[in-house]
């Protein structure tokens, strides 16, 4: 197959669990780069975040940040396609969460300001469960979520045990049905299970095939690669699906293909090697 874009997640994928880019990985992509393969980011980060990963390769790379609800383009931070969560939307959710002593962190499109995310306590509060580096600049705090008015919010995210945010979730879509997505990340290191909510519009794959599209591009020219529960639908409808030796069970259900290797040993060079016939 002639395929014409990669798209990649970044942790536990592109990532090594001390948050690098292997060699081998920034190798593969400026080869597929120079042969005319476009290579995308597909992250749940935010885009500062993923930004400062990417800017290594040394060349214009499309970042789809924050889930597929934000996306630029890295040479000049252009927004292609944007996605909110209506704010009536955005409170009840806040609403909700705080009946269960939930406690959010909401990111917000404020990129040009320096702001990426809004807190109601310190960063370092156990409340958050090291969800931020304690040297975290690029946050606002505000004493009361609820009085939040701008149309920018991008993704409310929970953290908690698995079980509490999915029963949470159970809540939220009979009470206001077909007005969210979410997706429950597993495959961490650092914290418990995230419970990220946003736009039924918001996915990865959503903003991947649109921005395809644009291009001229169909799913079937697509590679994916990801390892945990907000990849699946890129995996399971691009023209290739891979998920990481490291994945999440529900992600390699999906695959095409699982990689022997996972994100500590160049997984992702390990693959596109093949792909491509790359020596």
């Amino acid at each position: 197959m002639n395929y014409k874009i990669v798209a990649i997640d970044l942790d536990g994928t592109l990532l090594t669990d001390d948050k690098k880019i292997s060699e081998d990985n920034l190798y593969i992509l400026k080869r597929l780069m120079n042969k005319g393969i476009e290579i995308v980011i597909a992250t749940g980060r935010r885009y500062w975040s993923a930004k400062e990963f990417i800017n290594s390769l040394n060349r214009n790379v499309i970042i789809i940040s924050n889930n597929g609800n934000i996306v630029r383009s890295i040479n000049d931070d252009r927004i292609l396609i944007e996605k909110y969560l209506n704010i009536k939307d955005f409170k009840n959710i806040v609403i909700e969460g705080k009946k269960q002593c939930l406690h959010p962190i909401v990111h917000i499109n404020d990129y040009e300001n320096e702001k990426d995310i809004l807190v109601e306590y310190d960063i370092n509060d156990k409340k958050y469960r090291n969800y931020l580096n304690p040297d975290e600049k690029r946050y606002k705090m505000i004493d009361n979520l609820l009085n939040y008015k701008e149309n920018k919010v991008l993704v409310v995210c929970y953290l908690d045990e698995y079980k509490k945010l999915e029963n949470f979730m159970k809540t939220i879509e009979k009470k206001y049905p077909e007005r969210f997505s979410h997706y429950i990340l597993t495959n961490l290191k650092r914290t418990d299970s995230i419970l990220e909510i946003m736009t039924p519009l918001g996915s990865k794959w959503k903003s991947l095939i649109e921005y395809a599209y644009s291009k001229g591009i169909s799913a079937k020219e697509i590679v994916t690669i990801g390892d945990d529960n907000n990849d699946i639908e890129m995996i399971k409808k691009s023209g290739l699906g891979i998920a990481m030796r490291n994945a999440s069970d529900k992600a390699k259900e999906y695959a095409d293909i699982i990689s022997n290797k996972d994100n500590n040993n160049s997984g992702v060079a390990f693959e596109l090697k093949k792909i491509f016939n790359i020596s």
